[in-house]
């Protein structure tokens, strides 16, 4: 258990980026605390998990056999664009994390107009959802996967894309607050995430139900199992298909709650449990 935990390519980055993430997250929560504010507990899991889950999928051997099965390389996908950061967002993090920053840094980062313009394309309601969707389909065209699993640097541009993609669309459509001062409203978020889920179905149906050999990288790198390649691919579209898709069913049914309470709060009844 304990070699599985460990890494197949050790990444610095990777240890660092996640350590300094979940430390300035710790650090503004017990500040947050001291000042006799609660976050609850529902909140922190949630962050932990979402991070726990990006870092196994980079840094342990799950990575390893990404390399060598095609369902699980979808598996590892589904854990760095979908499941960990929507975790992460879910916990609602950004004022802990602010909380966390040195003072210095915070005030630095805060004046920078760069930044700014740049967060401000990631959380276009336009951009975003294309951008989320084009992070699924780009890596999976045959020729582009080939190269990309066979070359170090473009492999790990590929799996840094998938959370660099995936957190600045679960952030625009997870956002708690009603419009304004969130970009969208719920239904508009609630339709895209709709929108986003057909063309993953889409994605998952060709590969799935496609019959013959697609992903023939898999071949060369050598398969971890003994399992045949159309099954391979067919359980990696069935992860693509549904489990992918159903996020989008999940995050609806978060935005319809968060809607309900702030149309209960608007109109003074009590809101809903």
């Amino acid at each position: 258990m304990l070699t599985w935990l460990l890494p197949w390519e050790f990444s610095p980055t990777v240890l660092l980026a996640t350590a300094a993430a979940a430390l300035v997250y710790a650090r503004g929560l017990a500040r947050w605390r001291a000042t006799g504010q609660r976050n609850g507990l529902w909140r922190p899991l949630s962050y932990a998990l979402g991070l726990a889950l990006i870092y196994a999928a980079l840094q342990t051997r799950w990575d390893y056999y990404a390399q060598h099965m095609f369902f699980i390389h979808r598996l590892q996908h589904l854990a760095l664009h979908h499941l960990g950061p929507f975790l992460i967002v879910l916990a609602a993090p950004w004022s802990a994390l602010r909380r966390g920053l040195p003072q210095r840094l915070d005030r630095w980062l805060a004046a920078q107009a760069w930044l700014r313009g740049i967060m401000n394309v990631a959380l276009d309601p336009w951009l975003a959802p294309l951008l989320f969707i084009a992070g699924v389909a780009i890596w999976l065209i045959p020729a582009v996967h080939f190269v990309a699993m066979l070359n170090a640097d473009l492999y790990k541009l590929m799996n840094w894309s998938m959370v660099a993609d995936g957190l600045p669309f679960w952030a625009l459509v997870l956002d708690p607050r009603p419009r304004p001062p969130a970009r969208l409203r719920y239904g508009s978020r609630i339709l895209m995430l709709w929108l986003i889920m057909l063309p993953q179905i889409a994605i998952g149906a060709v590969i799935g139900l496609t019959r013959r050999d697609i992903f023939p990288v898999y071949a060369v790198c050598g398969r971890a199992f003994p399992v045949s390649p159309l099954t391979d691919q067919q359980i990696g579209g069935l992860i693509i298909w549904i489990p992918a898709s159903m996020m989008s069913v999940v995050g609806s049914l978060i935005l319809i709650r968060w809607m309900l309470r702030a149309e209960a709060a608007e109109s003074g009844a009590p809101a809903l449990d």
